[in-house]
Order: structure tokens, then sequence, then C-alpha cells
């Protein structure tokens, strides 16, 4: 076994830094164990370097992460910042140095993850980022790596927990939307600022991702449709409990039909609760894995928090590590296929509408005119009136999402139409 320590540089030191830095001390002969040689801590990059870092020797902190960096000494970098700036100088400077880099940023390797992956593999380097993805939940190396021999050909799941804590408590309470994030953010779930969440950003990094390495293909964030669940209401739950539903904020990545393309979106669904996602409940994400091969295989675990990522982090030290030892890198990038992703009114979906519409004779028949002239079926209606008013609930067959929206665009401008009270996808049938 070699004696000489690997060394490491942690840059960030939040919620996630500091349980990396834990581990790293407490399970420090395990590590060595694993890796075949010890890995030693051997500097802390942070931006408030008088904070009490308990379990850190103070004299590994610094605020200079770049002459951390080029001090010569350094054999891997962990770069639990976040952002895209100063994260992505700190990464492009680690692999000038000749330093392998383990990530959990998400955005960053959404946006710019084929530069960063070039830049490694120009310089015979790794970098690994199970992290970035669903938390502690192995699912990244398997894909890349377990299924390398296999043909995926769709991923659907769960990748954000702060999302899934809030439609579970809306599912299972009948709170409504603003009590269930008012309880997530109480909880720590959420955050002051909940947008990245709410609104799909977060799900749709994590979806580029998955994506890239499902499809063989370059996916960047700006690639993906994202629509966000603010507009969820205990009235889409009640509908979708009545179909047999629960609703879910789902990434779904698709490979066409025909081969030739792939799809990338995040946005509310409702799903049968016969589906294995429609049982994860709180803050865990799943992930559900269709390839050509091994059929169907679903990921489940925690999403977030300092102690499930740290683990995934390092699982990645010790990957990185080894590969260091045996003078070799683990497998990078994979875009060998350059499919194009088509814009999401080329997906093949379902919609659940439901109207406020007069209640007088023939408004059903406009209703269902309107949807044929726009090519789209109905699967069912249901119709509630009372008072001069009725609601008006239809299911459509599966069909282009250009044709479905061009069909709402058409109802909202009926006479017959007094409002669109909620348009949502029905997936995982």
């Amino acid at each position: 076994m070699r004696t000489r320590p690997l060394k490491v540089a942690l840059l960030g030191c939040g919620v996630v830094g500091s349980e990396v830095a834990r581990i790293m001390t407490t399970h420090a002969d395990d590590l060595t164990q694993r890796i075949g040689a010890p890995v030693e801590l051997a500097g802390v990059a942070v931006r408030r370097p008088s904070k009490v870092r308990e379990g850190i020797d103070p004299s590994l902190i610094t605020t200079d992460a770049t002459a951390l960096l080029k001090r010569g000494d350094i054999d891997i970098a962990i770069e639990v910042i976040g952002g895209i700036e100063p994260a992505r100088a700190l990464i492009t400077t680690a692999f000038e140095q000749g330093i392998s880099v383990v990530s959990a940023n998400k955005a960053l390797l959404a946006q710019d993850g084929a530069a960063l992956h070039a830049a490694a593999e120009a310089a015979g380097l790794d970098l690994y980022y199970e992290a970035a993805v669903a938390g502690a939940i192995p699912l990244v190396r398997p894909m890349r790596e377990s299924l390398a021999g296999d043909k995926i050909n769709r991923v659907m799941g769960i990748v954000n927990g702060t999302t899934n804590f809030i439609l579970d408590k809306m599912d299972s309470t009948g709170a409504g939307y603003q009590e269930a994030l008012d309880e997530a953010t109480a909880l720590g779930y959420a955050e002051a600022d909940p947008t990245a969440d709410v609104e799909g950003y977060d799900a749709a990094a994590k979806a580029a991702i998955l994506a890239g390495i499902a499809f063989h293909t370059r996916v960047r964030l700006d690639d993906v449709s994202r629509e966000g669940m603010t507009e969820v209401s205990a009235a889409d739950f009640a509908s979708a409990k009545r179909m047999g539903c629960t609703i879910k904020l789902l990434a779904i990545l698709e490979r066409a039909a025909d081969g030739e393309s792939v799809t990338a979106r995040v946005h509310p669904a409702m799903i049968p609760l016969s589906h294995p996602l429609a049982s994860v409940r709180e803050a865990y994400n799943a992930v559900f894995v269709e390839a050509e091969a091994a059929g169907r295989l679903m990921f489940y675990g925690p999403g977030a928090g300092g102690a499930p990522t740290a683990s995934a982090v390092l699982g990645d030290l010790v990957a990185v590590a080894r590969n260091k030892l045996a003078e070799a890198t683990g497998p990078g990038e994979s875009a060998y296929t350059q499919l194009p992703v088509s814009p999401m009114g080329d997906v093949v979906t379902r919609y659940h509408i439901s109207l406020d519409v007069a209640d007088k004779p023939g408004v059903l028949a406009q209703v269902a005119t309107t949807f044929a002239e726009h090519g789209v079926s109905i699967d069912t209606v249901r119709q509630q009136g009372k008072d001069g008013e009725a609601s008006l609930v239809v299911v459509t067959h599966r069909a282009p999402d250009a044709a479905l929206s061009g069909t709402v665009e058409a109802l909202r401008k009926l006479d017959t139409v007094r409002g669109v009270a909620s348009i949502m996808r029905v997936e995982g049938e």
C-alpha cells in the first residue's frame, strides 16, 4: 500500500462541505483501506474564515482557493461551492494544475458540462459528479457505467425533494400550495427564496445532466422545457384522486421512437397511483429508468441534505483516488450520438383540462368540436352544473403537445368558456 497520502483540496465548506470534511476525518482508516493509500485534507477554501467549523483544523482554512490549487501538491479537488462562478474558474484551474475534480455542482454541469469534460479529457484527468443529481442515490455512475452496454430509452423521475415534500403534503392533508410551502420552509426543506425549486430550475439542471448521460448527446439547461408547480391547487389533487392519480413534479427524458432525436422536460403531471413514483413521499427522490435490455429500473433514496450528498461526494472521491493510483481515468463525456433536442411541441402526451363554462345546451358539443379541429381525441369528459355555471373536465388521448396547447388556446376564445381553470399533463401510464 502506498504511504504518501493523496492530498485533497476542499472548495466550499457549507452544509455539504463540512460533512465531507467530517467523514474524511472520522473514516480516514476505512478510506485508506478502500483506496489503497491515505487521503489527506490539505486545505479548505471558504468565504468566511472567521466562522467556527467544528472538527476542521483552523490552519487548513484559506480564502484563496486559487492559491490552494496552485500550491503544487494537490491531487484531487472537491468543489461544493455551487453556482457558476467562481466554481467554473476554479475547476478550470484545477485541470490546468493536473488536479482531478469531484463536483456536486448541477447548475454548472448543466450549463458548461461539455467544456469542462473537454478540459478534463485534454488534461487526462477525471471529472466526477454523482452528487450533482439526486443526492445520495447512486444514479450517475450506474447510468454511465453499469448501463453503458445498454440503450436507455426513457428516464422519468422526482429529482427535487422540496417540491416532492410540498406536493406530498397537498395530497395527504388537502393543504393548499402556500400552506404546504410554509411547512416545507419551517422544516428546512425549502430555502427562504424557493424559486429554483418550485419553478423547476433545479430539476431542469439535473434533467439536462441525466439526458446527456442517458442518450450520449449534449443536452444543455436551455434545451430542457421547464414549467413550475406554483399553480397546482387542491382542486387539481381532487381531480387527480377521482382519476386514481396523484401529482408529482417530474423530469422526463425520452428518446424519439425513430431514435433520431430526444426530448427533455420538467413539469407537474398526474401519474397513476399504481406507478412506483406515486408512492415516493416526503422529500425523497426517485428515478425510473427504462432500458432496452435491462428493462425498468428504479433508483430511490434521499435526494438532498448534508450527509446524503456528502456520501455521494465521498464515493466519487474513492473512485477518483483509485484512478490516480492506477494512473488511469474513469469514463468521461459520451456524446457521440449528437442527437438534436426536439421542442416541447413534439412531445406526445395527454392533457387533463378543467374548464369553467356556461351551463347551457350545446356547450359540450362546441368544446368537442374544438378538440376535433385540432386533431385531439377526447378520452373522458365529466360535467357538473349549477345556477347557470358549470365545470367541464376533459381528459384527452395522447397527442403532440403542440396540438394540445393549440386546443387550449382555441378553447380560451370560445364565448361559452369563461376560463381554463387548470391544465395538467397525464404521464406514467
